[in-house]
């Protein structure tokens, strides 16, 4: 949509000859920016509550650089960068922002928000230590919604007195995001403790025959607790997302 448009469609609005919600409904098509290889979506956040995250891996540094500028300078909403490489990372941090960028997980993340008041009480939790990289791109998606994650790590199910240790901290919780490599035997422990929402991930930890995550994967679709929602292997990023989904219906509700 083109200034002289937007510019007619709010005159509309203002002498009601088009509802409001009538122009939320064509705004939220609309705009979205060529930048050469890539069209950036502006309205996302009017249409899923989340701004476009750029996706590191496949592109160029200039790539991303790119899509980041034109992003900044379109809103003062996040903007975030998953899984960059050590080059995609030199170049983003060189990026005049108004504030310097948050760090983690091989994410980046641009005007971070201010954190949600009232925060909901949204738990990451990892079975092992060598899950926390998985973890910390969950923290910094959660963080790009304004949600302040608590984080717990390293207990699994080889050592079920850890976990026990924090029962409170998990029957407390609003939602909680469980990420466990090997058997992935965790997630079903959790869904059986809690009635919040679990979303569960999968990682590539393991050794042979957990099969670079595949059969964390399938163990956590056959969980005997029931209603445990699972996305992809090593998807820190797609659990946080599924995770404000959930909070931000329970909200508007």
């Amino acid at each position: 949509m083109d200034e002289a448009a937007l510019t007619k469609l709010i005159a509309a609005i203002a002498d009601g000859s088009v509802a409001p919600d009538d122009a939320v409904q064509q705004l939220r098509r609309l705009p979205f920016a060529d930048t050469g290889d890539a069209l950036v979506d502006h309205h996302r956040s009017l249409r899923q509550g989340m701004p476009e995250v750029i996706y590191g891996p496949g592109k160029t540094p200039e790539q991303c650089v790119s899509i980041v500028q034109e992003l900044l300078g379109y809103s003062t909403e996040p903007v975030l960068v998953t899984r960059t490489s050590p080059e995609q990372l030199s170049a983003l941090i060189e990026i005049n922002a108004a504030t310097p960028p948050v760090i983690a997980g091989g994410c980046v993340l641009f005007q971070a928000p201010e954190f949600n008041q009232p925060q909901p009480n949204v738990l990451v939790m990892t079975a092992g230590t060598s899950d926390i990289p998985v973890a910390d791109e969950a923290v910094i998606t959660l963080a790009a919604t304004g949600i302040d994650a608590v984080r717990l790590h390293d207990v699994g199910v080889a050592g079920l007195h850890r976990l026990l240790a924090h029962l409170d901290t998990v029957t407390s919780a609003d939602a909680i995001i469980v990420i466990a490599g090997m058997e992935g035997a965790l997630a079903s422990v959790i869904g059986g403790l809690t009635s919040c929402p679990v979303v569960a991930v999968p990682t590539s930890v393991g050794y042979g025959s957990g099969l670079e995550g595949v059969t964390a994967l399938l163990a956590m679709h056959a969980s005997c607790a029931s209603g445990i929602s699972v996305v992809g292997i090593d998807n820190g990023f797609g659990a946080a997302v599924a995770i404000t989904r959930a909070l931000r219906q329970v909200k508007t509700s």
